[in-house]
């Protein structure tokens, strides 16, 4: 049986929902906003994280109603049930796809209740010990770009992996630096962006820099264009995508069959999406690892979970929240992070 096989005809009772706000700084510079939905029921609460990036549309939140969910269901019966269901019925998304957002905080905010009114654990219900999970720090070089906080983290901790995104300002003694600290495993061209603050422009000769400099290291959302594409397609197996992965379909939509590809659950929206994307990735052989969002709340948690559950020892940008706090000092937390024992639901 599929993992959501398996947790779709599991039971969950709420008696009330309720949403609690939540904002933090960030050390890419900008003031995040996520809402964190509350489920309960039999004593216990199920969280679930919206990590839609504009903070307008949790404003928009403020003095509705919660989402009237209440009553008795399975995991599949209630996905079925929102299928219908509005959750921007007050005021629509600035971006479409936020809906997945909020869908995916609501559906993981059930299976966490409904795992807890059982008193387990996401990976007792599986039958699947929680591995140690390895991490890389995600970070930006800054404006102007410089290595520094690259620097300054390897001093503290020499075995720091990281994740970074290159753009065509990055000066080419940065490609040198960061080379020659052995340290960089993804590379994030942010190629498929439209209308964001992160679009990266598709420079064929940032991406001949980026694979040269990197030869062993996973390049994420490079773009395809008449330009890029004589440097891209060749390094197909070293090739991830991030956002526009939503599902399957989405995966075998792409120009390549990739080598690997970044799991971040809101993506999907859906329970039955993302694993039904996790088991199409591990049939075909493309390999996993976890994505973050600088989730302030039980987001971490979740995606933490699912990293140590399938796929603890990938380079997954799953970093404990001090790493991107700038307010956090030393000493930082050491790669791997190892689970914590009598966790229910997706405690991690």
């Amino acid at each position: 049986m599929s993992v959501y096989d398996r947790i779709a005809a599991l039971s969950v009772t709420i008696e009330s929902v309720s949403r609690r706000r939540y904002t933090g700084a960030t050390t890419s510079g900008f003031e995040r906003t996520t809402t964190e939905f509350r489920l309960a029921g039999d004593g216990v609460v199920g969280r679930g994280e919206d990590v839609t990036y504009e903070t307008a549309d949790h404003d928009a939140l403020v003095g509705t109603d919660p989402v009237d969910i209440e009553g008795e269901w399975t995991i599949d019966e209630l996905s079925t049930h929102l299928d219908d269901v509005d959750l921007f019925a007050h005021e629509p998304p600035t971006q479409e796809y936020f809906r997945n957002y909020r869908r995916w905080a609501v559906e993981s905010a059930a299976l966490d209740l409904a795992l807890r009114q059982r008193d387990e654990s996401f990976g007792e219900y599986l039958g699947i010990e929680a591995s140690p999970v390895r991490f890389v720090v995600s970070t930006r070089l800054g404006d102007p770009p410089t290595t520094d906080r690259v620097e300054e983290l390897l001093e503290l901790d020499d075995e720091l992996e990281f994740k970074l995104d290159p753009t065509p300002d990055w000066p080419q003694e940065a490609f040198v630096t960061l080379r020659e600290t052995g340290a960089v495993r993804i590379l994030d061209l942010k190629g498929w962006y439209e209308g964001t603050d992160v679009d990266v422009e598709a420079d064929p000769e940032l991406y001949r820099d980026v694979f040269a400099a990197f030869p062993d290291a996973i390049v994420e959302d490079a773009a395809f264009t008449p330009q890029t594409n004589p440097l891209v397609e060749p390094q197909a197996d070293r090739l991830s995508f991030d956002y526009p992965i939503d599902g399957v379909e989405s995966l075998e939509s792409l120009p390549v069959v990739p080598g690997y590809c970044n799991v971040k659950p809101s993506r999907f929206g859906t329970l039955e999406s993302l694993f039904e994307t996790i088991a199409y990735c591990q049939d075909e052989g493309i390999d996993l690892y976890g994505g973050g969002q600088f989730e302030l709340a039980s987001g971490r948690n979740a995606i933490q979970t699912l990293a140590a559950l399938f796929y603890p020892d990938a380079p997954n940008d799953v970093a404990p929240r001090p790493f991107n706090d700038p307010e956090a000092s030393p000493p930082y937390p050491k790669s791997p992070i190892r689970p914590a024992r009598n966790t229910v639901g997706f405690e991690f």
